[in-house]
């Protein structure tokens, strides 16, 4: 589409990166916007205004220090008014100045140094920069969390031998979730205090599972992030063991669980001869793995749902029996906030003797290109769609746009949803998926949905799950419980258990 585009440079003008994307999408708003977007000047956010046709030569001038406000409208007018709103918008925006006689740390050496109790830096700056801190954080003894994605994995590997070296844990990069001694940090979720460890190279996974263990009752003594490639063979689980020995000599983990996709056959050898030295059980979910060999101290789950009755020992939500409509013939189609909980809907389609198509196959699965016959399954929150927007758990308008389109297609039955809520996360998500349910064609497919939290979360799971289920969706107790409702739904009742 054709249009008129503006930029206009702030010098040195820092902002955190999601409250530049929540500024953007309201700008994105206005009348006669294209697009908007508003971005330091880093030379990855650099590409990405480029390859979107929104950067001219004063935004490619500018300094990773600067803020870029770029605007793409159908005319010079709207153009420039889109730019007073972003200023106006931006002034609203400044912190406060600070009170006399208050301070605060500008580098991380000095927070360090004012907080000599402190043992874990939490490390969410734009990539180019978070390796430098990570660095500097190993440098004042600290472990480190990496919430900071877009880390080239040569980075990683360097930093995580470092802190091997140091005794210091790395967690990540794009490290989601943790709960360490009782503090939910990042996308994380308000669970009481217990004695199930949890090791995981997946956050919407370690939240489901942690999220499980407390509904039943029972408690997280650490939930210990990894970053998603941790298991890969080029940085070989280094993390994870970590993890593995600090959970071992835990007095207050007396067993352990083990979330990751599927590692590399080498790396996943050597993670199980590890926990084959410990005294404690443990579960392993390596999410796709149909099949492995175990020590004696550990079983496999194949499910999230599993690995947390695997952990609790007990079955959940037995009780559980839907009354579904007539059944209808057609496609699955899975809109996810969270990766994990979509690669556990592939595993349990794929079971079901189903063709699936992702954007992050799991081992049996194929691409989205695969065609529109099969089940589908998005991870919205995957790099191709968080690339200069924020995480879909929290601006939830990308999938909200899908989900309208998603409904008014013909050749799908069934539509599975995940709510991901705790901390950090959007402050009401049903409520928003709730307005579209209400404006759904009168033949739209089924809604299944799960709602990932727990009552003690800011969002309350209860209501939730309450105004998704006054909007006319189906709520399962479990993501996995939703796939099955949906099979179900396919004709395939079985599939319910």
């Amino acid at each position: 589409m054709s249009g008129v585009v503006v930029n206009e440079v702030r010098r040195g003008a820092y902002m955190d990166s999601v409250a530049l994307m929540r500024l953007s999408r309201t700008l994105a708003g206005l009348p006669g916007v294209i697009e908007a977007t508003l971005m330091m000047a880093t030379p990855s956010n650099k590409k990405v205004m480029q390859d979107a046709g929104i950067l001219r030569s004063e935004g490619t001038a500018a300094d990773p220090n600067d803020l870029v406000v770029a605007i793409k409208a159908i005319d010079e007018t709207a153009a420039r008014a889109a730019l007073e709103q972003a200023n106006v918008l931006l002034r609203a925006s400044k912190p406060a100045a600070p009170q006399s006689g208050s301070w605060s740390a500008r580098t991380l050496r000095a927070a360090a140094k004012a907080l000599p109790g402190a043992n874990l830096a939490l490390i969410s700056v734009p990539g180019e920069f978070a390796v430098a801190e990570a660095r500097n954080a190993l440098a004042a003894g600290l472990h480190v969390m990496m919430f900071s994605d877009n880390v080239a994995i040569e980075d990683e590997l360097a930093l995580k031998q470092e802190g091997r070296a140091h005794d210091r844990l790395i967690m990540g990069p794009d490290c989601g979730t943790a709960i360490l001694n009782g503090v939910p940090l990042a996308f994380a979720n308000r669970v009481p205090r217990g004695d199930i460890g949890i090791v995981g190279a997946s956050g919407t996974g370690m939240q489901e599972v942690s999220c499980l263990i407390a509904r039943a009752g029972k408690g997280v003594s650490q939930a210990i992030g990894v970053g998603g490639r941790d298991l890969s063979q080029r940085i070989g689980a280094i993390s994870t063991l970590m993890a593995i020995d600090a959970l071992d000599r835990d007095l207050d983990t007396e067993r352990i669980v083990l979330i990751s996709k599927p590692p590399h056959p080498e790396v996943a050898r050597r993670v199980l001869a590890r926990v084959a030295e410990s005294r404690k059980p443990f579960t392993i979910c390596f999410l796709g793995a149909r099949t492995m060999d175990m020590p004696p101290n550990a079983r496999l789950a194949s499910t999230l749902q599993g690995a947390a009755e695997d952990a609790l020992g007990e079955a959940l939500f037995g009780d559980f029996s839907p009354s579904l409509p007539p059944a209808r013939q057609g496609r699955i189609a899975g809109l996810y906030c969270g990766g994990t909980l979509g690669a556990e809907a592939q595993v349990i389609l794929l079971e079901a003797g189903r063709k699936v198509a992702s954007n992050a196959a799991v081992p049996g699965a194929g691409t989205l290109e695969d065609g529109r016959a099969a089940d589908t399954i998005v991870d919205l929150g995957a790099d191709e769609f968080t690339r200069g927007r924020p995480h879909p758990m929290i601006d939830p308008s990308l999938r909200e746009d899908m989900l309208r389109e998603t409904l008014a297609d013909p050749s799908v039955a069934a539509v599975l949803i995940d709510v991901v809520i705790g901390f950090c996360a959007y402050p009401d998500p049903a409520s928003r998926l709730a307005h579209i349910l209400a404006d759904a064609p009168r033949r739209a497919p089924i809604v299944v949905a799960s709602v990932t939290g727990t009552d003690q979360d800011p969002q309350v799971r209860a209501r939730q799950v309450q105004v998704l289920h006054d909007a006319g969706a189906l709520v399962a107790p479990s993501n996995a419980l939703a796939v099955r409702t949906a099979l179900g739904y396919c004709g395939m009742q079985a599939a319910i258990r």
